[in-house]
């Protein structure tokens, strides 16, 4: 069975946090999983996430932005993304070609037919069976992103999308919504306003009744 779940949401939203404990979940169900992410999920990548969220790098254009991210996606789906499907593995991923349409095209204003019609050509069309999508209020997911970067050790090395204006955030999020609603089929809305327990609970029990009913 191959099975391709992404994990969704706006900046604290609280799904990094869940994709590893549904990921620890499913490996204590003897389902063969793996957890990769975006833009970081190849070494290629990371390089490229490095440049992506420097907070230095405010220069950047939306141009720019939308092609690192769609070359990180390239080489993810060839070097891990597809590989590991074809192994038969449940692959959990932190963002996909959503958060591009959320960020980019939406939060960034860009053209959304150029925008899907790259993705197509960098992703191979390699869409999710499953999309979990974190929602909650712009305002308290960047007040928790606040908190947690509190705790690094390096002020510097959270990231720049957490730095922008309320309104950019906000389209962000509407349009993840518009998203959800344009296909309820795959997609599964979260209330991410709620304790960590009570959504992993909501997350493995969403996750666990698509995967049966796909057996």
């Amino acid at each position: 069975m191959e099975t391709f779940i992404t994990f969704e949401g706006v900046e604290g939203s609280g799904k990094s946090t869940q994709i590893q404990l549904l990921g620890d979940y499913l490996a204590g169900e003897g389902i063969p999983v793996l957890l990769t992410k975006e833009p970081s999920g190849t070494p290629i990548g990371r390089k490229i996430g490095d440049i992506l969220f420097h907070r230095g790098h405010f220069a950047m254009c939306p141009e720019t932005e939308l092609l690192l991210f769609l070359a990180a996606r390239a080489q993810h789906v060839r070097e891990v993304i597809l590989p590991a499907l074809q192994d038969g593995k449940t692959v959990l991923c932190d963002r996909y070609s959503d958060a591009t349409f959320a960020y980019q095209a939406a939060g960034r204003r860009l053209d959304p037919a150029f925008v899907a019609a790259a993705n197509d050509f960098c992703s191979s069309r390699v869409k999710p069976a499953l999309t979990l999508l974190f929602d909650l209020p712009v305002e308290t997911g960047l007040e928790r992103a606040d908190r947690r970067d509190a705790r690094l050790t390096d002020p510097a090395a959270a990231d720049r999308f957490e730095r922008e204006e309320l309104d950019f955030h906000n389209r962000v999020r509407q349009a993840y919504l518009k998203l959800s609603a344009a296909e309820p089929e795959r997609f599964r809305l979260i209330d991410a306003s709620r304790g960590v327990e009570e959504i992993a609970d909501q997350v493995r029990g969403q996750v666990m009744d698509f995967i049966n009913k796909q057996r």
